[in-house]
C-alpha cells in the first residue's frame, strides 16, 4: 500500500462496521493499521450480533476468550460439512447411539439389523466391524441402541412380533467382546425403549390394562446378563407401579444422573453465569415377572374388544337422520363412559397411590448427594403423551438383589405416585439429556392455545413446527424461550420419535422435512441444516469431539458431518520434518562416526 497520511482508526473502524465479515478479513491484508483495527473488539461485537442476529442483550459465552474467536467458532466449528455417506442399511435408519468413548457407535433400522461402526481409521473415514440381524428371534425392526457405562454391553430395542400378530418390545443385550447375545428382556409397549441405569443393570417396562382406559405401566430392573450365580440371585426387580388413566402410557425412559448439577459445563440462566466463576474453555476440539397366561389374558382382553367394536356392525339401517341420532347417542354414552371410567381411576388412584414425599427431589444447601432420577413421558388428558414424568430412583433400588416386587406395601400403597410432573402442552415426540444430565431437552409438537380435550381419544391437533424444550433438571422448571427451525407434517396417530442429541454447546435433532438442524445451546440459534432426500429420524454428536455429527434417515443412509475446521486441518498436507533437526541428527551421527574412527 502506497505511503500517505493514513485515516484516522475511528473513520477505518466505521467503514468497516457497514462491511461483511469476510470483506474485513480481507481488508486486513492490507496493511498494519488496517489489520490492528480488522481485530478490534467492539467491530467483532457488533458483526457477531448482525450476523447471527442475536439480541445485543445476550452476553458472550462465558467460556469464550474474544468476541473474534466466538465469530470464528460459530462459522468454523460446527459439523454442518458432508464427509462421507454410509450405505450399508436397505431399509429407513431410525436411531445412532455413541460410545462413551467416542470410538464406535451403533445404527438400528428398520432392515431388522443393529451395526457397529468404528470411528478411529487412520484416514479419518468411518467403516462397519459387525451387523447382527434380529429377526430370528421374531423382530419386526430394531428401534433404538444404547451403550453401557463402560462400553463393554450394548443395550438394543426393538419391535417383537408375538402371538395373534400383537406388536410388543423386547430388549436384547450383546457383549461388545465377543458380540454374544446375552439376554433378551420383555418391554411393553415397545416405545418404552429402555435403558441403561448402571454398567450391569437396565430398565425395562410392562403394560396391564385394567379398564378400556386405565393402565397400569411397571417399571423393571433388570441384570443385563445370567451368570452361574442367577439360580440364587434375582436378575429382576419391581421398581415402580404407576396407574395411567385417559389411555396414556410411560414410554421413553431414560436416565439422570444429578452429580454435576452444581458444575455444569454450560449455564443456560445468563444471571447465573455472571455470577458463578469463569468456566475454563476445553479446545472445541427375561422377562418381567409377567406369566404367559397374564400375556394371554390381555390379547384376550383386546380381543373381546375388538369384538364389542365390531358388534355395531349388526345395526338396523336406519335413515340418514335417524342414523346421526343413533351414531350421537351412542358417542354420548361412550362418552359418558369413558368419564365415568375417569372418575373411578381417579378415586382409586386417590385411595390406593403412595403419598408422595415432597422432598425427595430437593436439595439441601451444601448436599452433594448423587441423586438419580428415571424420566419418562406420560399424560393424564389423553393418549398422546404430553407430560414428562420424574422419579427418583433411591440407592437401594440400584441392584435386583431382595424381593423380586420391591418393599413390602399395603393395599392403600397399590401405587407409586410420580416424584414431579412437567406438562409440556403438545405431543411429545422427542427427549435428550446434556452431557453434564443438567439440562433435559424436549422435542414436541404444539396444541392450540387454550384447547379443551374432552375425549382422551381424540387429542387436539397438533402444530407443523416443532419446538425444542429446554427444562432445566435442577430447578424443575423450563429454561429460556423453546428454540424452532424443524418441522413434522404427521398426525397425532402417526407421529413417530424423532431423536435429538446434545453436546457440551450443541444440541442437533432430526426432522421431517429432510433435514437435521444444529442450534448453539448459549445464544438460542440455528446454525446449520443437514439435507437427506426423505426424514431425518435421529442425530448423534461424538463425545469425543463436537466437531463431528451422525444423523440417519429415511432414505437408508447415514451421514458423517464434520466442522469447515477440521475438513481443513483432514486435507492439509502433513509438514515435512524440519531441516534443522536433520541436520543436527546427521552431526551427531558424523560426530559419533568420527570418534568410532579414531577408536
Amino acid at each position: 500500500m502506497d505511503d500517505g497520511p493514513a485515516l484516522p482508526d475511528s473513520l477505518v473502524l466505521e467503514i468497516f462496521l457497514r462491511l461483511p465479515h469476510d470483506t474485513v478479513l480481507s481488508a486486513g491484508l492490507a496493511c498494519r493499521q488496517w489489520l490492528a483495527v480488522s481485530r478490534d473488539e467492539f467491530l467483532w461485537r457488533e458483526l457477531f450480533y448482525s450476523y447471527y442476529r442475536i439480541p445485543h442483550s445476550v452476553p458472550r459465552h462465558p467460556a469464550s476468550l474474544s468476541w473474534y474467536r466466538e465469530f470464528k467458532r460459530l462459522f468454523d466449528c460446527i459439523p454442518c460439512v458432508e464427509v462421507q455417506t454410509l450405505k450399508e442399511h436397505h431399509d429407513q435408519v431410525l436411531h445412532l447411539a455413541f460410545s462413551h468413548r467416542g470410538h464406535r457407535f451403533s445404527s438400528c433400522s428398520k432392515d431388522c439389523t443393529v451395526k457397529l461402526w468404528d470411528t478411529e481409521r487412520p484416514d479419518g473415514t468411518i467403516t462397519m466391524v459387525h451387523s447382527s440381524s434380529m429377526r430370528q428371534f421374531n423382530w419386526g425392526y430394531t428401534q433404538f441402541s444404547q451403550f453401557n457405562a463402560d462400553d463393554t454391553l450394548l443395550l438394543v430395542s426393538g419391535v417383537y412380533l408375538g402371538s395373534h400378530h400383537s406388536s410388543s418390545g423386547e430388549i436384547a443385550v450383546i457383549s461388545l467382546e465377543n458380540y454374544t447375545l446375552l439376554s433378551r428382556v420383555r418391554n411393553k409397549p415397545y416405545d418404552v425403549f429402555g435403558c441403561w441405569l448402571n454398567e450391569t443393570h437396565l430398565i425395562s417396562g410392562n403394560l396391564h390394562w385394567i379398564g378400556n382406559m386405565t393402565s397400569c405401566s411397571v417399571l423393571w430392573l433388570n441384570k443385563a446378563f445370567q451368570d452361574v450365580e442367577s439360580e440364587n440371585v434375582n436378575v429382576v426387580k419391581r421398581l415402580f407401579k404407576i396407574q395411567n388413566i385417559n389411555a396414556s402410557t410411560i414410554r421413553t425412559v431414560m436416565v439422570a444422573h444429578c452429580r454435576r448439577h452444581d458444575s455444569p459445563d454450560l449455564l443456560l440462566d445468563y444471571e447465573a453465569q455472571a455470577q458463578s466463576q469463569p468456566l475454563s474453555h476445553q479446545p472445541l476440539l427375561f422377562d418381567l415377572g409377567t406369566t404367559d397366561s397374564e400375556e394371554d389374558e390381555e390379547e384376550d382382553n383386546e380381543e373381546r374388544r375388538r369384538e364389542m367394536r365390531l358388534s355395531t356392525a349388526h345395526l338396523p339401517q336406519l335413515t340418514p337422520s335417524g342414523l346421526d341420532h343413533v351414531i350421537q347417542g351412542r358417542h354420548s354414552e361412550a362418552s359418558e363412559a369413558r368419564e365415568l371410567e375417569t372418575k373411578w381411576a381417579r378415586l382409586m388412584a386417590r385411595a390406593h397411590t403412595k403419598a408422595p414425599d415432597p422432598n425427595v427431589l430437593s436439595t439441601a444447601p451444601g448436599d452433594e448427594e448423587d441423586k438419580t432420577y428415571l424420566l419418562f413421558t406420560t399424560g393424564s388428558l389423553t393418549y398422546s403423551p404430553h407430560q414428562i414424568g420424574i422419579k427418583r430412583i433411591m440407592p437401594d433400588q440400584m441392584t435386583t438383589s431382595g424381593p423380586v416386587l420391591g418393599e413390602e406395601r399395603s393395599t392403600d400403597e397399590f401405587f407409586d405416585s410420580l416424584d414431579h410432573v412437567i406438562d409440556i402442552h403438545g405431543h411429545i415426540i422427542g427427549m435428550g439429556l446434556s452431557p453434564d444430565h443438567r439440562y433435559l431437552y424436549v422435542n414436541s409438537r404444539a396444541w392450540p392455545a387454550g384447547c379443551v380435550i374432552s375425549d382422551p381419544m381424540s387429542p387436539p391437533p397438533i402444530a407443523e413446527e416443532i419446538d425444542l424444550h429446554v427444562i432445566d433438571l435442577k430447578s424443575l422448571r423450563e429454561e429460556r424461550r423453546s428454540l424452532r427451525a424443524h418441522r413434522a407434517f404427521t398426525p397425532n396417530d402417526e407421529c413417530f420419535f424423532i431423536f435429538l442429541d446434545v453436546s457440551r454447546d450443541f444440541v442437533a435433532s432430526g426432522a421431517e422435512d429432510k433435514h437435521g438442524y444444529i442450534w448453539d445451546r448459549h445464544y438460542n440459534i440455528c446454525l446449520a441444516r443437514l439435507q437427506h432426500d426423505d426424514v431425518v429420524n435421529s442425530v448423534a454428536f461424538s463425545p469425543a469431539d463436537q466437531e463431528l455429527l451422525l444423523s440417519a434417515s429415511d432414505d437408508s443412509t447415514i451421514k458423517v458431518w464434520r466442522s469447515p475446521r477440521m475438513v481443513r486441518l483432514a486435507q492439509t498436507p502433513a509438514r515435512p520434518p524440519r531441516p534443522r533437526n536433520l541436520l543436527s541428527w546427521l552431526g551427531r551421527n558424523k560426530k559419533t562416526t568420527s570418534v568410532n574412527g579414531k577408536a
